[in-house]
C-alpha cells in the first residue's frame, strides 16, 4: 500500500471533526503507514498545533500516485481534485450526514465520481446507503477516559440542592433557551429546582470538570454525525436528555419505554437505556425528557443506577483502543 494523505479543511474555528481527522492520521502513523497532512495552503494550519512528527504538504503539491489513499471530509469535494487526477484511492469521511452534498456542483452526484466512503456512525452509514446505494464501513470517534470520568459523588439534590443541567449554548441556542423556559415554568408543578450551567469556550479539561459537576446534560445539537458531548457527559456520570441529531442514535438508547422511536434502524449494542431522547426540534418532547432525567436524581434508586450503568457501558465502548483497532482493520482492508 502507498502513502495516505489526510486533508485538513481550512476552518475558521477548531471543530471536533478536525480533531477526528488528526487523530486518524496519528493512529495510521502509529500503525506503520506513511501519512501526510494536506493543507489548502502552505502553513495554513486550521489548528493551533498539528500532531508532532507528521509531514504536511500544500494541496497543490501533493504529487499523489495510483497506489496512494486520499482521505477527505465531506463538504470539500474540490479538495479531491489532485487525488482524482492522480488515480489515487479517494475516500470521503462523512462526519455529518447533513453535509453529504455540500460543495458538489449542481448536476453532479457522488455516484458519478470514483470515490468510496467512510461514515462516522451507523446512522450516517445508513443515510449514505439510502442515498447512494452502498452502505459504507463505519469509523467512530473516541473519547479519552483519562479526561472524561465520573466524580466520586455528584452534588446533593432534592431538598438540599438543585439539579444542575449542563448544556452547550453553541448547539441551537434559541431552542436550548426555550427548553429551559419551559422547564422553569413547570417547576412549581414538577417540584424540581434547576441550576443551569452553560459549557462554552472551555478547554477539554474544563469541559470534563464542568460535566462532572452536572447531574443532567441537555443535548440540543442537530444535525449530528456522532455527537461527542453527550458521550463525554455519559462518561462523566450525567444523565443525557434532549436531541440525538439523528447520528446520535449510533449509541443513544431510549430509557423511556414510551419515548420517541427514531426512524433509522438501531444497531445491536450491549447496553440499554442511557438517556431520554426526543425528536429533533421537538421542544415539548425535549422538555419532557429533561424532566424525566432530572427527576431521577432526587428520587435515586434503581432507575437512576440503571441509566448511569448503561451510560458508563456506552462511554467505554468509545475508548481509544477500539478506534485504533478499527483504523488498522479498515486500512488493512483498503490494501486487499
Amino acid at each position: 500500500m502507498g502513502r495516505t494523505f489526510v486533508f485538513l479543511p481550512p476552518l475558521r474555528t477548531v471543530s471536533g471533526g478536525l480533531a477526528v481527522l488528526c487523530d486518524t492520521a496519528v493512529l495510521l502513523t502509529a500503525a506503520g503507514h506513511d501519512v501526510r497532512l494536506v493543507l489548502r495552503e502552505a502553513g495554513a494550519t486550521p489548528l493551533p498545533a498539528l500532531p508532532p512528527g507528521l509531514a504536511t504538504v500544500p494541496l497543490a503539491e501533493t504529487r499523489m500516485g495510483p497506489k496512494d489513499t486520499y482521505l477527505v471530509p465531506e463538504g470539500w469535494p474540490n479538495a479531491l481534485a489532485p487525488g482524482l487526477a492522480a488515480g489515487a484511492r479517494c475516500v470521503v469521511y462523512c462526519q455529518n450526514w447533513a453535509y453529504l452534498w455540500n460543495g458538489l456542483p449542481d448536476g453532479l452526484d457522488w455516484t458519478q465520481l470514483p470515490v468510496s466512503f467512510l461514515a462516522v456512525s451507523d446512522p450516517v452509514a445508513q443515510f449514505i446507503g439510502q442515498a447512494l446505494g452502498t452502505v459504507p464501513p463505519v469509523l467512530r470517534p473516541a473519547i479519552d477516559p483519562a479526561r472524561f470520568f465520573p466524580p466520586p459523588a455528584k452534588p446533593a439534590t432534592g431538598r438540599t440542592g438543585p439539579v444542575r443541567v449542563g448544556y452547550m449554548p453553541r448547539k441551537n441556542k434559541a431552542l436550548a433557551g426555550l427548553i429551559r423556559r419551559l422547564a422553569e415554568a413547570r417547576a412549581p408543578r414538577s417540584g424540581l429546582t434547576y441550576e443551569w450551567l452553560p459549557i462554552d469556550g472551555l478547554p477539554p479539561d474544563g469541559v470534563a470538570e464542568a460535566l462532572r459537576s452536572c447531574h443532567v446534560f441537555l443535548a440540543t445539537g442537530f444535525p449530528e454525525g456522532c455527537p461527542l458531548p453527550p458521550l463525554e457527559a455519559m462518561a462523566c456520570g450525567c444523565v443525557v436528555a434532549g436531541f440525538a441529531g439523528f447520528g446520535g442514535f449510533d449509541y443513544m438508547r431510549q430509557a423511556d419505554p414510551g419515548g420517541h422511536v427514531p426512524s433509522v434502524p438501531l444497531r445491536d449494542v450491549p447496553w440499554g437505556g442511557n438517556g431520554f431522547y426526543a425528536a429533533d426540534h421537538d421542544v415539548f418532547g425535549a422538555s419532557r425528557c429533561l424532566e424525566q432525567a432530572a427527576t431521577l436524581w432526587p428520587e435515586g434508586g434503581e432507575a437512576l443506577e440503571t441509566v448511569l450503568q448503561n451510560a458508563g457501558l456506552t462511554a467505554r465502548a468509545f475508548a481509544p483502543t477500539h478506534r485504533q483497532t478499527a483504523v488498522a482493520a479498515l486500512w488493512a482492508g483498503l490494501s486487499d
